[in-house]
């Protein structure tokens, strides 16, 4: 009887163990890649082929492209802390830049330890304290950011699926030169309508472009580890970005220059290659996640799971995505809304002038266009950062205005595609309970040179800086 009874016992742990294997077995791996300051389409997949992206070109040789993939903000870490929580900037609690993210905000990565998994951050950190949620933690690297991610994925526990978070200070500036071997030649570089083509320009791009290269280039590494482990086919990889370039009218800004993502998924056991023309949200991660893992879908969680979209490339998941401008070293409160056929803007300080932020100030592509414009050199396309007061609202026809450069806001033959797009947004402003600060945060730095401003107060409490910046 007694033998019975532990062998029944012995049957019993080894058909639960066999069980969890099996479970673990079936779970996806999941690796982001983000970089810090990319544009959506300077990547060989997304038709800029004078950077140099192998890597990124292979992932995508047998991924599913995204046409259609915005950011919730176009600031750092407001847009990281958003990702990770699957919520809008205003609903963490950390919406401007460097404002740490508060304890009591739920990470996606904590639900998929709850589920089984291992979770580890490598590189650029910039969420604040550091969270439970991740079970290893490889802040810094330098030059890139990218120095520990083969550590952080050769040094996982084997026994259990897993979840990196790789992010990258490339290609954020200062900008050197003798980035990579083969630095990028500044007469190839494309310039988008709204710089004006300058030496200056052309220097800065190019050596931006090696920056993204370089980046690439430990996303391979990464890649070929995955295949000598075996675990490649099995894991589910994202290649995006967390803002747009940190260049005039991008970074910070709610254009798609500013916050269009370059969003590139594979998973080669489960995802065919293709395209998708769908709209989705950096905040849908988070669902998207813990349904591929059996994990918790946490209600806290915004955005809406694109697991149809993996499944059928022509199914759709939402009908608009929404973005937020706050507090990035300038005052700021703006609003977008956009769908797959107009973007609408809502300005709530319109007094002020849309600079760039302090390290784009300070940018050899902005002084020079600061030289021109005072000599009258800018066309109308270039001068966008220097108009003050703008407009309260603007509005574009994204399919036949791509950098939307022409606001419709005022013409009468848009006046129902208008009203349309503002009840969009007030439904969201309503949902999300967004509302303008009656204090906002002050300029610290100057508009036109980038310094620190005489007796200018840093909104929130400095920490461990040397984990987000160079």
């Amino acid at each position: 009887m007694n033998n019975r009874k532990v062998l029944f016992f012995v049957f019993t742990v080894a058909t639960i163990v066999s069980c969890e294997t099996v479970r673990q077995n079936q779970q996806p791996n999941f690796i982001v890649f983000i970089a810090d300051d990319a544009a959506w389409n300077d990547c060989g997949p997304y038709g800029n082929d004078i950077v140099k992206t192998p890597n990124i070109n292979k992932l995508a040789e047998e991924a599913l492209i995204f046409n259609n993939a915005f950011l919730t903000t176009s600031s750092c870490s407001p847009s990281r802390c958003s990702i990770l929580t699957g919520r809008y900037p205003n609903s963490t609690g950390a919406g401007e830049l460097l404002a740490p993210l508060p304890s009591d905000q739920l990470l996606f990565a904590g639900e998929l330890q709850k589920a089984g998994y291992f979770t580890a951050l490598a590189g650029k950190y910039h969420l604040g304290p550091d969270r439970e949620e991740f079970d290893s933690i490889y802040w810094g690297g330098g030059p890139s950011g990218c120095e520990y991610w083969l550590r952080a994925l050769k040094n996982r526990p084997r026994n259990k699926p897993f979840f990196l978070w790789l992010a990258a200070f490339d290609p954020h500036r200062d900008y050197e030169p003798n980035t990579i071997p083969k630095p990028h030649n500044p007469d190839d570089v494309i310039i988008p309508p709204f710089l004006p083509d300058a030496d200056s320009t052309r220097k800065d791009l190019a050596l931006y472009y090696d920056e993204i290269s370089r980046f690439d280039s430990y996303l391979g590494k990464v890649m070929e580890e995955l295949a000598n482990q075996g675990v490649d086919e099995n894991t589910l990889v994202i290649y995006m970005t967390d803002n747009g370039m940190p260049f005039p009218r991008c970074k910070t800004r709610l254009y798609d220059s500013g916050i269009k993502t370059p969003f590139i998924v594979s998973w080669p056991a489960k995802i065919k290659k293709g395209v998708t023309d769908a709209l989705i949200s950096s905040i849908d991660i988070a669902p998207t996640f813990c349904e591929l893992a059996g994990a918790t879908v946490s209600e806290t969680f915004q955005g809406f799971s694109f697991v149809p979209i993996l499944n059928n490339n022509y199914a759709e998941t939402r009908d608009y995505i929404a973005g937020e401008h706050n507090w990035h070293d300038y005052q700021a409160h703006e609003r977008v809304i956009r769908n797959k056929k107009y973007l609408y803007l809502r300005n709530a300080f319109p007094e002020l002038n849309a600079s760039p932020p302090a390290d784009g100030v300070r940018s050899i592509t902005y002084q020079e266009m600061i030289d021109m414009y005072k000599k009258g050199k800018l066309n109308e396309n270039q001068q966008d950062c220097f108009i003050a007061p703008r407009p309260e609202e603007e509005l574009y026809d994204v399919v036949n205005d791509p950098y939307q450069l022409n606001n419709l806001a005022g013409n009468s033959d848009y006046k129902d595609e208008l009203n349309s797009m503002r009840n969009l947004m007030n439904k969201w402003i309503t949902e999300f309970q967004d509302t303008i600060p009656e204090n906002p945060i002050s300029d610290i730095y100057d508009r036109w040179t980038g310094k620190r401003l005489n007796n200018s107060k840093f909104p929130f409490k400095r920490y461990d800086l040397a984990r987000m910046r160079k």
